[in-house]
């Protein structure tokens, strides 16, 4: 992604908005405030600016361009994962504090649909040791737990491929856009099921309404417990 123009080196902008002087978590809680409610598409260094009631080259002292936005949205949903799970109380045995830590990130991606993408997007442009320090402290977060139930490093490093794939890939089928037309009160036009052939789409077709229901936490974990299962044991 392109980045925005950075600032010249001889203006400094004030960074008092209309919520007072800016800080990271103030920035990056509006860009998500934003973005949850426009979408990424509206998300930029000028719009967020106005949101804040800031001049865009303010936003620059903390997110160095538009991809270190983006960085900086995985960094906020991860931030509150880890506030909720810092809030509540741990489970009782690797597996069940693995559940909590899946049904708080299932949770959490409900509430920011927008920024779901980002989740592996980002994740694909961006080193691992550059990460934000709320997600990399997420990865240490699971990593721990199958340190502590007495995994090596290489079943440890199974079972978190395991862990993240399930829960990122699960979060995203949930995720995905199936309605075509929200006005609509009869299913099947609402899914814009007549603009694909029965003849070549039945199964499809068929299986779409069901598709459109979110599966919910019960799945989720169900398919967790049999990753673990399979990459928990020998071999």
């Amino acid at each position: 992604m392109a980045k925005e123009p950075g600032p010249g080196p001889a203006r400094r902008a004030s960074d008092r908005g209309r919520y007072g002087r800016l800080n990271r978590e103030r920035v990056l809680g509006a860009a998500l405030r934003l973005v949850d409610r426009e979408g990424l598409s509206a998300l930029s260094m000028r719009r967020l600016g106005a949101e804040l009631g800031v001049e865009a080259m303010a936003l620059y002292r903390y997110a160095s361009s538009k991809d270190a936005l983006l960085d900086g949205l995985v960094e906020a949903l991860h931030a509150e994962l880890e506030g909720r799970l810092s809030a509540g109380e741990a489970a009782d045995g690797w597996r069940a504090e693995l559940r909590r830590v899946t049904l708080a990130t299932y949770d959490i991606c409900l509430d920011h649909p927008q920024v779901v993408p980002l989740l592996s997007t980002r994740m694909l442009a961006v080193p691992l040791a550059r990460r934000p320090a709320a997600t990399l402290r997420h990865h240490e977060r699971v990593l721990t737990l199958f340190e502590e139930a007495g995994f090596d490093t290489a079943r440890s490093a199974r079972l978190f491929r395991a862990f993240t794939g399930w829960v990122l890939g699960y979060v995203s089928v949930e995720l995905q856009a199936m309605v075509d037309n929200p006005q609509e009160p009869e299913s099947g036009f609402r899914l814009g099921l007549h603009h694909m052939d029965p003849r070549e789409l039945p199964r499809l077709r068929a299986t779409a309404p069901t598709l459109a229901e979110r599966a919910g936490r019960a799945d989720l974990t169900d398919g967790l417990d049999a990753l673990m299962d399979r990459f928990a044991g020998p071999g």
